[in-house]
């Protein structure tokens, strides 16, 4: 029998607030399971393993993610100003209810020496999808160095977003401005 929608969610919204704050190694289940006030045999019904429950809570907030992006790119002008609305979206997503410190994909890809599959392809599907959305902005603007753009931005996206461990107030300004710098006269 599968759990509840109101019950699965309760159970993503602790696993995202105490997994991607206090860390996915520092949290046991039961402080899960306490948050969201569910038992131990109602999670295993809905998610086999701790790891299960990660990749579930990622998965979620890929989608919320990809929605904040999406939300950039409505509001963007011209092709360079949809190329730079990561930096929007990153921002906005930052400080919205599902905002943390870091990035939650980063954080999850630093924790285990050796993820295991649900968590690597949640992690994996993040990366692959930033990197296919902003090589598809990119051709417009840079052609066929589009790919090699979208791995300069994936790298800007990525030290920004881990900057805010070093700097908990730190903005996307900078990486915005390097990559504005990146991209091509035309």
């Amino acid at each position: 029998m599968p759990i509840r929608i109101s019950t699965e969610s309760r159970l993503l919204d602790a696993a995202e607030e105490l997994f991607f704050t206090r860390g996915i190694a520092a949290t046991p289940v039961d402080a899960v399971l306490a948050r969201a006030g569910v038992s131990a045999a109602t999670m295993y019904r809905g998610f086999p393993s701790k790891e299960a429950l990660v990749a579930a809570a990622l998965a979620r907030r890929h989608d919320a993610w990809l929605a904040c992006w999406d939300r950039a790119l409505d509001r963007a002008d011209g092709a360079e100003g949809r190329l730079l609305a990561v930096f929007d979206a990153l921002d906005a997503f930052r400080s919205g209810p599902e905002g943390a410190r870091w990035c939650a994909f980063l954080g999850s890809a630093a924790e285990y020496a050796d993820a295991p599959p649900d968590v690597a392809d949640a992690v994996r599907l993040d990366t692959d999808t930033l990197r296919d959305r902003l090589t598809t902005l990119a051709v417009p603007l840079a052609g066929d160095a589009a790919p090699e753009l979208a791995e300069q931005l994936l790298l800007l996206v990525t030290g920004s977003l881990a900057m805010r461990l070093r700097d908990p107030a730190a903005g996307t300004e900078v990486a915005r401005r390097a990559a504005t710098r990146l991209i091509p006269d035309r």
